[in-house]
């Protein structure tokens, strides 16, 4: 079996260093007792971790912008799943057109998408509400769940579906029992995903989001437009420190290989 030699593991080391290095240095900012940030500090201290769990706009931005991932991308999951079937199935006139404006919002820029939103919904007077914000992040966040899903669809064979029909199966028994699970690495990954862009759109949401539908991002870049004490490094630390978590969580439970790429421990 090939290894590597010492010239690719220094910069294998190297490169992990580079992408590292920020979250670790954000983290060590978040324990400082002082009130600003400060690196090396003089002691160590939970100071801004409290003031967050005290900070009920911070908390209220998170719960929102987790209720806003996952809406946004299940509903972008639930509209690939038959767009990628279509697609992959059937050479029907304009299928290519279709795809690429299902694929457009990732070729134009989030500040022309947030103005865009913005005068759409003043024009229609449904601004301001959770559901018309969803509506922005679904249509943002529907090529991820829609790029994956195809690729899971493209070149699957139907024989089994059609054996599954003509032994009596109804045509949701043969998706659900037969179609999803082999498409479902594309499905889960596009998931994924959107629910990650959601969770992180900024630009766009800024330009929709009111008072009352505050996301988490946008909350951050108001904090620090404002003020410059680490109460944002305690919140990137928590952000950091969940997400390695549930990433651990789901590779005891399921396995990060079953999930990503189709396959078992």
């Amino acid at each position: 079996m090939h290894k590597n030699g010492f010239f690719s593991l220094l910069f294998h080391a190297l490169f992990v260093t580079f992408i590292v290095a920020p979250l670790v240095v954000v983290m060590a900012m978040a324990f400082t007792s002082k009130g600003y940030l400060s690196l090396p500090t003089e002691g160590l201290s939970l100071r801004w971790f409290r003031a967050l769990a005290d900070n009920q706009e911070m908390l209220d931005a998170f719960a929102l912008s987790i209720k806003l991932g996952l809406a946004s991308a299940t509903i972008a999951a639930l509209l690939a799943i038959p767009a990628a079937l279509a697609i992959s199935r059937y050479d029907f006139p304009g299928r290519g057109a279709v795809t690429g404006f299902l694929l457009s919002p990732l070729m134009i820029p989030s500040v022309v998408l947030g103005i865009a939103f913005l005068r759409f919904f003043s024009l229609a007077q449904i601004g301001g509400s959770f559901w018309a914000l969803t509506l922005t992040h679904v249509i943002v966040v529907l090529p991820y769940a829609l790029r994956l899903t195809l690729a899971s669809t493209i070149g699957l064979e139907r024989d089994i579906e059609q054996a599954a029909l003509s032994l009596g199966a109804s045509r949701w028994t043969a998706f659900y029992r037969v179609v999803l699970p082999r498409i479902r690495t594309g499905v889960v990954g596009g998931w994924m995903l959107a629910f990650i862009q959601s969770f992180d759109e900024l630009t766009m949401t800024v330009f929709v989001a009111t008072p009352g539908t505050t996301t988490l991002p946008v909350a951050m870049y108001n904090q620090i437009s404002q003020t410059i004490d680490p109460l944002i490094t305690a919140v990137s630390t928590v952000l950091i420190v969940g997400t390695l978590l549930l990433m651990l969580i789901l590779d005891r439970m399921v396995g990060l290989d079953r999930v990503l790429i189709g396959e078992g421990k």
